[in-house]
Order: C-alpha cells, then structure tokens, then sequence
C-alpha cells in the first residue's frame, strides 16, 4: 500500500514540468497577424519667383513685379497588413495654392491592394507610385504638390539580388456603352492611352555593382477630328550604379524610338554620368553631365518674329514621367514646357556641387549648373545660362523638416529667342517649406 502511494506521489512530481512548460506556452501571445497604421504628409513652401516660366496673367506690369504665392498639400494615409501577404493602402490628398478659387484641388493619391508570395512573387493593383533607379524616367516627382501617381497593375519577383517588374495599364475618358477605345488625353488624367514597362534590376553580391534595365512601350492617341489612330512609342535603356568605398558613380543611357501621336517617326537619345565622393560623414562632393538629344535646326526667330519648320523626325528627347526636378535645375526651366514651335533643342547639362553635414540634422546644398542646348542655333550661341542653387535644411525631429532656397540663374540670349519670353536674362527664384510626417497611430494583433 505505502509502495503505491510512492508511485503515484513520484509521477505527480514527475508531471510537474511538463504542466508548468504547457502553462508558459499558453501565456505567450501569439505573433500578431494584423497592423493597422495611420498616417499624415502636410507640406507648406511659399515662393517668390521674378521670370523663367510664362506668366499665367498676362498683363503690363507682369514682367517686372515678382511673383509671391503659397502652395500646399494634405495627406492621410492607412495601411493594412495581414499575414505578410495582403497590403491595402488608401492615401486621400489636397492639394492647391493659398486663395486659389475652388479651395485646390481633391484626389486620392494612392489607392491599391498588394498580394506578397513567400517565394517572392507579388501583385499589387491600383492606384500607385512607381520609383526606379534615380527616377529619371520613372518617379514620383514628389516635389510637386500633387505629384504623380497612376492608376496600373504590377507584377514582379524579388529575391536572390533579382528584382524584376512588370506594369501594364490602360485608360480611358468613361465607361462608354459604344464609341471604340479613344481617349481625349486632353480631357483625361493621364497623357498616354496605354503603358506596358518591363523592368529588371540585379545586385552583385562580390563587387558593390547594380544594373538595370528598363523597356517602356507608350500608347499615344491622335485627337485630331479625322484621325484617332494609336500610336506606340517606346524609351529602352539601363542605368548603372558603382559604388567602390566612399565613391559612387552612377551612368545612365536610353534610346527613343517608335511615332508621336501625329505618326512622325522618333529617334532620340540621352545619357548622363554623375560622380559623388565622401571624404568625411560631413561633406559629399559630386560632379555630373547630362546630354539629352534635340531637333536640328530648329527655326528660332527674334522676339515677334515669325518661323516654322516641318520636322520629319522628331531627335528631341522627352524624359516622359521622371522626376524632373532633381536633375535639370531647381528652376524645372528645361523640360517643363516647350520651346517656340514645339520643338526642342536638346540639352547639355554640366554640374557640380557639394552636400555639407556639420551636425546631425542639418544640411546646406549648394550647386552650379551650366546649359547649353544639344544641337546648333542658326546665328546664336549654343550657351543658355548659367545656375547657382543655395539650399539649407534642418530636420527637426523625424518627422519635422524646415527648408529653404534660392536659386539665380542668368540666362542668354539664345534661352530668349528659344522661349519667345522677354526678360530671361535674370531669373531669382526663393523658397521656404516645412514638411510635416509622422505616423500617427500603428496597431498590431
């Protein structure tokens, strides 16, 4: 009888343990399956500006009074994540300027759901930014309020140093009950009918070096009365990153080729190289040069004259959906509209500037840039200005950041008769912006 009472009190003990270790594992949450977030993008910059672009009010006092304005947008974004696998974002912006009639204008800037596959595999459909490479042909452009955002399917891979991506979109006006597929570009949100991008990135693991490539085939309407026929123009090139201890260079190239929407023939071209170098934490010196491929013999009469010319193919290189502002001077003087005729004399592009950190938030930026255009100028000079940019930032907090710039630019004679704009010869340019970005509440289970 005492041996049985031996044996039971003996497994009792023996049990222990186990009901103690079964215990702990049921008090350990499980991973959380869910992560809702909220978040906000408010940015303000006030501007004085005296030439450079056309005036949008014409009148006699307008070439000599500097313009002053404010511009600002609001964003509020959510994000849900599931699994590792669903990812939902809606992101509701305004955008507009201070007093402008109608309060701005109201849009959501994002608005997709993304599917991720563990083996690397992802789709994500809707209303979504696309950043490649340094952005010069596909980017965000967040520098304008509104910036840049697009309605479009991806698909891709990413794993193993292997990025490739697959867009495809198609637009249209409304949903039409007949009427074929054109689309007014004119009248819609978009320039292009279609777009179909195929773009491939490969990181090398034994040497600091990336590659992409990049195919983009654009669908562009005629919205002429008696011809509304497609046409398919297509930008094919790589971009090319080298990074050998506090060095980086970074070189890009891509062809232009296919028809306009007016069927003429495309054959243009550009390239650029840029190199930075960082001796100290403190201070990154960088050079580069831009060379973008113009019309020849673009007819450029004086101020009030009268030229035209039939070009039978169009040499002038568009950098289409790029994020401008960052390459081609502060000013997005070149590239933002056109030049008399249409047409568009190229450009060259040669820089240098420093990036100067002396303590840990702030940043001064300084850069010259000299222009010059890409084909010749029948009696004028080749030379279109010159440009200083002077920039100062201090982040307050990680989620505050305080700016301001100024930018001069002197421009020539021949940037004058190429834009048909007097007053070209002295342009100022100031600014002074605060961003505010924080991320408001995130919660998991």
């Amino acid at each position: 009888m005492k041996q049985g009472r031996f044996l039971i009190i003996a497994a009792a003990l023996a049990t222990m343990p186990l009901a103690a270790s079964a215990l702990e594992a049921d008090s350990i949450a499980p991973e959380p399956k869910n992560e809702l977030s909220l978040d906000a993008d408010l940015k303000y910059r006030g501007e004085l500006r005296r030439g450079g672009l056309i005036n949008k009010r014409i009148d006699d006092k307008a070439d000599n009074n500097k313009a002053q304005f404010i511009t600002g947008r609001t964003r509020l974004g959510i994000t849900y994540k599931r699994d590792n696998f669903l990812e939902l974002r809606i992101n509701a912006q305004h955008s507009g300027i201070w007093g402008q009639a109608g309060k701005g204008g109201f849009n959501l800037y994002e608005a997709y759901a993304k599917l991720t596959a563990r083996n690397g595999l992802f789709l994500k459909a809707g209303r979504q930014t696309f950043i490649y490479d340094d952005e010069r042909i596909l980017g965000n452009n967040d520098w304008s309020m509104a910036a840049m955002s697009h309605d479009a399917v991806l698909a891709g891979y990413e794993g193993h140093g292997h990025k490739l991506h697959l867009i495809g979109t198609f637009n249209q006006n409304a949903a039409n009950v007949n009427g074929g597929t054109y689309y007014n570009s004119t009248d819609g949100a978009e320039p292009f009918k279609g777009l179909f991008t195929l773009w491939y990135h490969y990181d090398f693991q034994r040497v600091p070096l990336g590659i992409s490539a990049l195919f983009m085939n654009m669908r562009m309407q005629n919205d002429s009365e008696d011809n509304h026929k497609t046409e398919n123009q297509q930008i094919a090139g790589t971009y090319i990153t080298f990074e050998p201890r506090r060095f980086v260079f970074e070189g890009s190239f891509y062809y232009q080729f296919g028809k306009d929407e007016f069927h003429v023939p495309i054959k243009a071209w550009m390239m650029s190289f840029k190199g930075t170098y960082d001796p100290t934490p403190q201070w990154t010196p960088y050079c580069g040069y831009d060379y973008l491929s113009g019309d020849p013999n673009p007819v450029v009469p004086k101020i009030g004259g009268i030229g035209m010319a039939q070009h039978t193919v169009v040499r002038g290189f568009s950098p289409v959906y790029g994020s401008h502002h960052q390459f081609y001077g502060a000013m997005e003087f070149f590239y933002l509209g056109a030049f008399y005729g249409g047409y568009t004399p190229g450009l060259q592009n040669l820089y240098a500037g420093t990036e100067w950190r002396p303590f840990k938030g702030f940043e001064a930026e300084t850069s010259y840039h000299y222009y010059a255009t890409a084909t010749k100028i029948s009696d004028a000079a080749r030379t279109l200005g010159h440009e200083m940019r002077l920039e100062l930032s201090y982040s307050i907090t990680d989620y505050v950041k305080a700016s301001i710039g100024y930018t001069y630019m002197h421009g020539t004679s021949t940037l004058e008769r190429m834009r048909q704009v007097p007053g070209n010869q002295s342009l100022h340019w100031a600014w002074l912006m605060l961003q505010i970005n924080p991320t408001i509440i995130t919660h998991r289970w």
